[in-house]
């Protein structure tokens, strides 16, 4: 167990090192001067197909190896992202916990709550001061108990 751990750190720590590199002005320099040496041996080896097929050939595999780092790397900062909002959203007095781990929710109960945060904008919109409604429950109150007091003045 303790050396599946281990072997999975070194993942990690090559796994996190690459990505980095490879969003560097270095890697992009590397790539283009491979480009660049690539074009200028065309003459050289004749333009051959066993020359198109080098480039083809290894850029493919550069290519198919970059989209699982970038996705892992995406991941990991996604779920950094929502962990550090779940908290926010946690410390806050006044924000909907309904908001904590919304992320898991199915895509019909996200449609839900972008509908009711989209009627909160527009009761907002309504309102003199934006800085007052925390739930749309609340906001319909507000909005219900303004529009009664405007009408009985």
């Amino acid at each position: 167990m303790e050396e599946k751990q281990s072997s999975f750190k070194g993942f990690q720590v090559l796994a996190m090192r690459a990505s980095r590199w490879v969003g560097s002005k270095w890697a992009f320099a590397a790539a283009l001067l491979l480009i660049i040496g690539w074009a200028a041996t065309g003459p050289f080896f004749r333009y051959s197909d066993t020359w198109q097929l080098v480039i083809n050939t290894g850029t493919t595999i550069i290519t198919f190896l970059m989209v699982f780092l970038i996705q892992r790397s995406q991941n990991k900062d996604s779920l950094a992202i929502h962990l550090k909002l779940n908290e926010i959203v946690a410390a806050t007095v006044g924000a909907s916990n309904r908001m904590i781990d919304v992320e898991s929710l199915s895509e019909q109960e996200l449609d839900a709550l972008h509908r009711y945060y989209r009627e909160l904008v527009q009761l907002s919109r309504s309102a003199s001061d934006l800085t007052k409604s925390h739930s749309v429950e609340e906001a319909r109150q507000r909005h219900s108990t303004k529009t009664r007091s405007k009408s009985s003045a």
